[in-house]
């Protein structure tokens, strides 16, 4: 939810969720592992990564599948968690409340992901920054997912 009580995804299909999904199953075994979340979240202890593994893991089985995925965000959509507000402060590396170009490289970089930095720039841009010295709030974030 934006601060003014909105939905930050208003016309956003939630299958268009599977890339996210992609990006943070480091291993491509179909299910995010603590080891995924610890290789793409580096900076985070391994309580926020249990925490995040817990949120998710409906089946307890200690991973998290893709359909469990969908829908913590389905419901974080909805109003009822703040999931991605903790992957974007996990993202945010230096604590600033935006995610900006070298934030976006780290994580990119960490998550196996080759980008140049015209492709960052871009992404940056798609959320409403200058692509160079800004970055993106927890809104703009939300937009770049939303590709």
């Amino acid at each position: 939810m934006c601060p003014t009580g909105s939905s930050v995804w208003p016309a956003r299909p939630i299958s268009d969720l599977r890339s996210a999904f992609e990006i943070l199953d480091v291993d491509h075994d179909g299910k995010i592992s603590h080891q995924d979340l610890k290789t793409s979240y580096s900076d985070a202890d391994d309580d926020v990564i249990g925490s995040m593994i817990t949120v998710a893991d409906s089946n307890n089985d200690g991973y998290v599948e893709y359909e469990e995925f969908e829908s913590v965000l389905k419901s974080d959509v909805a109003g009822n968690s703040g999931v991605l507000e903790e992957v974007f402060k996990a993202m945010d590396g230096d604590g600033d409340g935006k995610v900006g170009f070298s934030d976006l490289r780290r994580y990119l970089g960490s998550a196996g992901f080759e980008v140049d930095d015209d492709e960052i720039k871009s992404m940056i841009m798609l959320g409403g920054g200058d692509g160079d010295s800004d970055g993106v709030t927890f809104e703009g974030f939300v937009k770049i997912l939303a590709v």
